[in-house]
């Protein structure tokens, strides 16, 4: 049997939504089956009702009471004892609906999408309060950042918020702050170069930026997850600035999270 997945998303309810090209029925006990890339464990799902004719079939999966752990897994049909994994034509990438699904507070994101090799897969990451980063850029003189605040459970209103933007490194011990404007959920900050330097002269190091808004318990960490791009040190490189000498560049790390690197 041929199926295809046309369109796959994961609803703001933690709701796998599949619509899937068939070109006969679906026999009676077909099983989505989820398989953990890693662990290679396993977790399967009755589909549908028994012995149902559906050629063009749209399937709801709730994947809360799976306990899916973090990390990707991989998506088959399992009919008669068969295992063939499903092909997508559905890129299942959208930013607005990521933005949308980020309003909520979470402890867990799913995020349904096609592999390199057009195969459907699921994508499973913890979700605690974030700042998601979406533009970064030094201008006359400043370090300055935009962005969405993720898993907050704040509105998407007009409401304003106090917030600082804090810049923090070890060795030697350094920390800066600067008012920082966040209006609903999105959020602008900037802090000048040069009081950066100035808070740690002839040190090289780089400085951890974090998000502090009033009414929520923790900072948040600058990153940036809420998109296709994963590996983003290898692959987003910005220009550096130099102040007086000294070279300053934003820089990602190996889990996506924003850094500044002072010196050489």
């Amino acid at each position: 049997m041929h199926v295809v997945v046309t369109d796959a998303e994961v609803t703001l309810t933690d709701v796998l939504s599949l619509r899937l090209s068939v070109d006969g029925p679906l026999p009676c006990g077909t099983e989505l089956v989820l398989r953990h890339r890693v662990t290679a464990v396993e977790i399967s799902v009755v589909l549908g009702t028994p012995g149902a004719d559906a050629r063009d079939a749209t399937l709801a999966v709730s994947l809360a009471p799976l306990a899916l752990t973090p990390g990707r897994w991989d998506v088959y049909l399992r009919q008669d004892g068969t295992r063939t994994r499903l092909p997508s034509v559905d890129p299942g990438f959208s930013l607005d609906h990521l933005d949308t699904y980020a309003l909520s507070r979470r402890t867990l994101a799913y995020r349904a999408y096609r592999t390199r090799n057009g195969f459907l897969a699921l994508k499973v990451d913890e979700a605690g309060p974030a700042a998601e980063v979406r533009a970064v850029w030094f201008r006359e003189g400043r370090f300055e950042v935009t962005g969405l605040l993720a898993f907050t459970g704040l509105d998407d209103d007009e409401s304003r918020h106090e917030a600082r933007l804090a810049l923090r490194r070890s060795h030697p011990d350094a920390e800066l702050t600067a008012v920082a404007t966040v209006q609903g959920v999105r959020f602008h900050a900037a802090l000048s170069l040069c009081d950066v330097l100035a808070a740690a002269p002839e040190q090289s190091g780089t400085w951890e930026p974090s998000l502090e808004v009033d009414g929520l318990p923790a900072p948040l960490r600058l990153g940036s997850r809420l998109d296709d791009v994963d590996g983003k040190r290898r692959r987003l490189h910005y220009p550096e600035e130099e102040i007086d000498g000294v070279p300053i560049r934003p820089r990602y790390t190996a889990d996506d999270e924003l850094r500044i690197e002072v010196g050489g």
